[in-house]
């Protein structure tokens, strides 16, 4: 009982004052102790909200005291099974450490050093220089589309609009979509997966390339709702991805590049200058 009263009051005392106004009062409260390691109130910072309440509270803490004492008892038994020299990790957190450091570093000099500007002369040449690298995985579109109620008294207008082969009136669809259109796509400068306007729009396709061959503008209706599909370009499936839809990906491909070969230099110069200065010798 005196146990859970504690925990209460130190629960409400995390909840009310604030973790850091109480942790300044606690000076250095033990909460647990298992073989001779201790759980102090400091470490149960951030373990309980500020707007929890006292229930919240205390079963916070005595999930977190519980889960700690478990960890401790595990750790114990380890440490009595284990050998001297399974428990010597001197060596892994060595390594450790000389990872952490040697990342910082390269991260810091990367920060500093790396030019981040990619032209886009650039990523043509890797564009043109790689397209075999660059298949696409599925059928892309670029496609515009409206669904609309099926009684919508903007039918003809909207099918005017999508229907018209030689332009797709994209502002006056704007303008109409937007107060009489269930749902509707018309970015025709976004090539999308086919799979995806699928998704979004039940038509039946059977043969993919035939289809959008063959159709350019496509309506019909289905549950009460009306659909309008304007097929502006597709690429079949294994095709070359067009550069639109790689841009980022090369741009990516090129810093990467450029990381590796900042740091490939940075250590033959560093090493260089170490020889140059005998800073080492092999024996």
């Amino acid at each position: 009982m005196r146990r859970l009263s504690f925990l209460i009051l130190l629960a409400l005392g995390l909840t009310v004052m604030g973790c850091r106004d109480y942790l300044v009062k606690s000076d250095r409260i033990v909460v647990a102790e298992c073989y001779g390691n201790k759980l102090y109130a400091e470490d149960l910072a951030g373990v309980v909200p500020s707007d929890a309440n006292r229930m919240d509270s205390l079963s916070r803490v005595n999930a977190f005291v519980d889960s700690w004492i478990r960890r401790q008892l595990l750790i114990h038994q380890a440490e009595k099974n284990l050998t001297p020299e399974q428990l010597d990790f001197s060596k892994q957190l060595q390594e450790y450490r000389n990872s952490l450091i040697i990342y910082a570093y390269e991260t810091q000099l990367i920060e500093q050093d790396l030019d981040t500007v990619v032209e886009e002369d650039e990523i043509l040449e890797y564009y043109e220089g790689n397209k075999q690298n660059f298949q696409l995985r599925s059928t892309m579109v670029k496609v515009a589309y409206v669904i609309l109620q099926n009684d919508t008294k903007h039918k003809k207008e909207f099918q005017h609009l999508m229907a018209n082969p030689d332009t797709l009136m994209l502002p006056q669809l704007y303008a109409m979509a937007d107060h009489a259109a269930v749902a509707s796509f018309l970015d025709v400068d976004q090539w999308v997966r086919l799979d995806d306007l699928l998704s979004q729009i039940p038509l039946e396709i059977y043969n993919t390339e035939s289809f959008l061959r063959k159709n350019r503008f496509v309506s019909f209706e289905k549950d009460n709702l009306l659909y309008m599909v304007r097929f502006e370009d597709y690429l079949m499936e294994e095709n070359v991805s067009p550069l639109e839809l790689e841009r980022d990906n090369i741009k990516n491909i090129i810093l990467l590049k450029r990381k590796k070969d900042l740091l490939s230099k940075m250590n033959e110069d560093l090493y260089d200058k170490a020889q140059a200065e005998q800073a080492f010798e092999i024996y």
